[in-house]
């Protein structure tokens, strides 16, 4: 029985959304970010994880700046490589189960198919290279491990795309977003739901996991417009033509999720719904502070 569970990068919107997820749930949790635990230090996190003796890990905390990371290698590598490898290594030692997010970077982003969990990876940037290195060193070091690739995530604690959209409406009377980007947008409260179910079992493993549907970005935008009411106007426009990221982006960040249904996980609604939801909760939270 897992009754106490650790989960790093609790400041972020998916680890947020797994701490609220446990607590609902009545399940005891360590909630850990940075100024607690830094997984880059290998003896701060072993006394750490003795100290508090968890159940399971699930692991949040990642260097996730997509641009900044082509230049900042060596931090990005120390966080999504060393860290992981810091919490792998004491996973090992104690026996216990630990739960990885991965993400659509660490494929090519060629084609329209829906990428396998076994598929080749062949990242393109430096963050999905260090995110794929992390999966390594825990498919190397383990044997208990979820590993969940995601892709396009937004939550109610941090800053994500759909933020981005609605403050920058407030200014301009139309936005050109890339429209030849297509993924599934994916809500942290739905993941969070999911990665609790999961980390209480033993089905280990590689999986896949978004909200349903696919969408461009310009269709995203265009969709958090139509629920806010906003009358701004998305202009669709091509990678080449936005120019601008320093990183290069997944044209195709479809998943195939079918490890999910396999092993007998419910799918997570469709990016649609999940989308209305947050936007509720958003302002119903803005209302209340």
């Amino acid at each position: 029985m897992r009754n106490k569970i650790l989960v790093t990068g609790t400041n972020g919107q998916l680890g947020f959304d797994i701490c609220n997820e446990l607590k609902k749930r009545n399940i005891e949790y360590i909630s850990t970010d940075i100024k607690d635990m830094d997984i880059t230090n290998k003896n701060s996190v072993e006394s750490f994880i003795k100290t508090h003796s968890p159940d399971a890990i699930i692991h949040c905390a990642a260097y996730t700046q997509v641009d900044k990371a082509e230049e900042d290698i060596e931090n990005c590598y120390k966080v999504n490589v060393d860290g992981t490898k810091n919490l792998a290594s004491v996973c090992k030692n104690l026996d216990i189960p630990m739960m990885y997010f991965s993400t659509d970077y660490v494929f090519d982003g060629k084609g329209v198919e829906a990428f396998k969990v076994f598929d080749k990876a062949s990242p393109q940037s430096v963050y999905g290279k260090t995110k794929y290195q992390g999966e390594e060193v825990i498919r190397e070091l383990l044997k208990k491990f979820f590993i969940i690739r995601t892709s396009w995530v937004f939550g109610v604690n941090g800053h994500n795309f759909v933020e981005t959209m609605i403050k920058l409406s407030q200014n301009h009377n139309e936005i050109k977003v890339v429209n030849d980007q297509i993924g599934s947008p994916t809500y942290t409260f739905d993941l969070a739901k999911l990665s609790v179910d999961m980390i209480l079992t033993e089905k280990y493993g590689i999986f896949h996991a978004t909200n349903e549907g696919f969408c461009s970005w310009a269709d995203f935008a265009k969709e958090i417009f139509k629920i806010k009411k906003i009358n701004t106007k998305v202009i669709p426009v091509s990678t080449e033509e936005y120019g601008l990221s320093k990183a290069k982006r997944p044209k195709n960040s479809r998943l195939d999720k079918s490890t999910l249904t396999i092993n007998g996980f419910e799918l997570l609604p469709a990016w649609e719904d999940a989308l209305k939801r947050y936007i509720k909760e958003k302002e119903e939270r803005n209302k209340n502070n």
